[in-house]
């Protein structure tokens, strides 16, 4: 394995490039699909503020689904031989959701399969994530974090960007919007599913715990062990509930910035354009801190990035100028790939390797009930008071616990280090 300064392996690149393949997606569902969904919702007579909290709900299921799944498919993929096939199932489950969004269908069947979709891709993050001990070293995990999400924006502008001209012109290639916005959906998925090849090629499951009699009985088994050793494990536990109200605002803001700009009157246009703003932006910034990395600690660069997100969300309680929204779209690109991926490399850092799916299972637990939890409320407020902004409060107030339990958990991990060393 290189040096921790050194030039990425192959098999490093390879599990970058899963984050190229499944950016397409994830950038789709912070711009067009939204877009297409709220405008073919209110062709139907559906109102701007319910549109946002359908959209809101959906994402909350998927990410329900994926919460109750995440630990069990997670302890499963911990046997050895499994994670591979597993992986690749459940990838497969959200390459074929988001080329079938481009059949014709209601509104409610749209999310329906967007759940679907959601859920596969999501899914498939737990075994992905839990790959990072294979295929590096502990030194060199935030750069390679980093790098993964770095590439990953940069990369699903290719196929973000061919989907974003089918649309514009679509009526000077003889194309409806609709037809138009159907291939970019087929088109993301190819992407997602054609660079995620050289993974499935070349990944091997070093850590791994030996196949038993009755895998799936024993995983469940495994499973209830797991829960009791990270309530024990102190600083786990305590990461995981800073995580998770930290990770809250982050992901809200992923799934409903696109929704909320609507409703504050900024152009699908200037929505699109800023959005893919942010992945161009994103990508030097990701960069730059897996190298900060090097020279800082990841809990010191996770805290300048939970007050920068703060910041972030209190600037868009006003937001009202499509300007504003360049610049916020700006401001969310210089952090929202270092915050991911430094508190990705920074939990595996602290957990077993051999249990690395059944730990990133509750990872994803927590980041995804975080997800369910802001996308909930966010929708609720917002059909309440009738304001998308109401929301938007509520997301400051996790940046600022997040912040204060983060200061816990390095306290704790500190006194530990203390105490081993």
């Amino acid at each position: 394995m290189n040096a921790v300064g050194g030039k990425l392996t192959k098999l490093e690149k390879y599990w970058v490039l899963y984050d190229v393949g499944n950016s397409a997606f994830v950038l789709l569902i912070s711009t067009i699909i939204p877009i297409y969904f709220k405008n073919l919702a209110q062709a139907n007579g559906v109102s701007a503020a319910n549109s946002t909290a359908y959209w809101g709900y959906s994402i909350s299921l998927a990410t329900l689904i994926v919460a109750i799944l995440g630990p069990i498919l997670g302890t499963l993929a911990d046997t050895k031989g499994y994670k591979k096939p597993l992986f690749t199932l459940i990838m497969m489950l959200g390459v074929l959701g988001c080329a079938a969004l481009a059949l014709p269908l209601s509104w409610i069947l749209f999310l329906a399969v967007f759940v679907i979709a959601k859920v596969g891709l999501s899914s498939s993050m737990i075994f992905y994530d839990s790959m990072l001990s294979d295929i590096t070293t502990d030194e060199r995990m935030d750069r390679v974090s980093t790098s993964g999400y770095a590439w990953g924006y940069i990369g699903s502008c290719i196929p973000f960007t061919i989907s974003l001209l089918l649309i514009l012109f679509a009526e000077k290639l003889s194309l409806t919007a609709s037809f138009a916005t159907g291939i970019a959906f087929v088109l993301n998925a190819a992407w997602w599913f054609l660079v995620t090849l050289p993974l499935l090629k070349n990944y091997k499951q070093i850590h791994y715990i030996e196949v038993e009699k009755h895998p799936f009985k024993k995983a469940m088994q495994r499973l209830g062990g797991v829960f009791k050793d990270i309530k024990k494990q102190k600083e786990i536990f305590v990461f995981l509930l800073a995580f998770f109200f930290y990770i809250d605002g982050v992901y809200t803001i992923i799934d409903m910035a696109t929704s909320y700009g609507k409703d504050v009157g900024i152009s699908d246009n200037q929505l699109l354009f800023a959005l893919l703003l942010t992945q161009v932006v994103a990508f030097p910034c990701a960069i730059l801190f897996g190298r900060l990395s090097q020279k800082y600690k990841t809990k010191d660069l996770i805290n300048v990035c939970i007050v920068g997100y703060f910041l972030i969300t209190a600037f868009a309680l006003q937001l009202d100028k499509a300007w504003e929204f360049w610049f916020l779209a700006v401001c969310v690109a210089m952090f929202q790939g270092a915050i991911q991926s430094l508190s990705r490399s920074y939990y595996a850092k602290i957990i077993p390797k051999e249990k690395s799916s059944e730990y990133f299972g509750f990872y994803d637990i927590f980041g995804k009930g975080a997800s369910f939890t802001g996308t909930m409320l966010m929708g609720i407020f917002t059909q309440i008071t009738g304001t998308s902004k109401a929301g938007v409060a509520l997301i400051c107030l996790m940046f600022i616990l997040g912040f204060i339990i983060f200061q816990q958990a390095t306290r704790i991990q500190r006194q530990e280090v203390s105490l081993n060393g």
